[in-house]
């Protein structure tokens, strides 16, 4: 069994009712010997082939000259027919009172209408790349056994998305571009730059040494953004097998949300064990990590508990 839980503090993780441990540790151990390898990291590999995958699709074209897809994650043209725009984007040029090309318009419709089905911070955690660096970060907290910092409050990155639509509706400028990280990331990937990677790494060190899994769940507004596309999402975990929880708290330690989980876990008033919550990104390592079992996909209305 594993012998300690997240850097974060009680009040902030949702400390589960197991005493709290101590020291650097592998929050997979447990489920490595009891599943193997692969069965406690499959949805992370996963995930790292989706990301990366994602990249490279938009590296064929400046590096091989094979242009499957064009643009960057906010805006994008695949195979010349299928258009995907960042819903957040469209609401910034939305401000700067500029109408739209129909495509940019399809193409936010597009993703909408997909991570409205399977989770809007789904994104978050299968698709953009700074979610390789917060997890990096993450995982040398847990590493070193870092514990300074406190993350912000969640609400800050709706204040955050509503202050860079205002600054787009007076300055006619699409505001959040310009220092986004996840366009900075595709932009040192391809072209290098200082500036572009001085805000990955700031990225990194923040999560690292000032809030912990404070950058995706706390200041992005895209993520904010994305929480609400997914409220009603189809895709969820569920804590369904959560009888055989034994309290190891290895779930709490990799998720990126861990406050999500204590009420569906115990069923704490009758609570159903779906995790509900538009701040859940279905990464699904709760599921790998669980040495036994008690977490799972399915869908929001599927009630079981066993």
């Amino acid at each position: 069994m594993s012998t300690a839980v997240p850097n974060q503090t009680a009040s902030s993780a949702g400390t589960p009712p197991a005493a709290v441990k101590t020291g650097a540790y592998s929050p997979s151990a447990e489920a490595i010997r009891e599943k193997g390898w692969w069965k406690a990291h499959q949805w992370l590999v996963l995930r790292r082939l989706s990301q990366l995958s994602i990249l490279g699709l938009f590296l064929l074209g400046p590096v091989a000259g094979i242009w499957i897809v064009k643009g960057n994650l906010s805006s994008s043209l695949t195979l010349d027919v299928l258009p995907l725009t960042d819903p957040f984007l469209l609401a910034q040029v939305l401000a700067t009172r500029h109408w739209p090309e129909t495509a940019a318009l399809l193409g936010a419709a597009i993703v909408i209408a997909f991570y409205a089905l399977v989770g809007g911070r789904v994104f978050c955690s299968w698709a953009c790349p700074v979610n390789m660096v917060t997890d990096s970060a993450s995982w040398l907290r847990r590493r070193f056994n870092i514990t300074s910092g406190r993350a912000p409050k969640r609400e800050l990155r709706y204040w955050i998305m509503g202050a860079v639509l205002v600054v787009s509706a007076l300055t006619g400028l699409v505001a959040w571009e310009w220092v986004n990280p996840v366009s900075m990331m595709h932009r040192a990937i391809i072209f290098g730059g200082v500036v572009a990677w001085g805000a990955v790494a700031a990225v990194f060190l923040f999560d690292l040494l000032v809030a912990p899994r404070g950058w995706c769940g706390h200041v992005c507004p895209m993520g904010a953004a994305y929480h609400f596309i997914g409220k009603g999402s189809l895709l969820r975990v569920s804590a369904r097998h959560s009888s055989q929880c034994n309290d190891c708290a290895d779930c709490y330690a990799v998720c990126p949300e861990p406050h999500i989980i204590p009420i569906p876990l115990k069923g704490k008033g009758g609570a159903l064990p779906v995790i509900k919550t538009a701040e859940c990104t279905n990464c699904g390592r709760c599921i790998d990590v669980c040495s036994k079992d008690v977490f799972t996909f399915t869908h929001r209305f599927d009630h079981r508990r066993d």
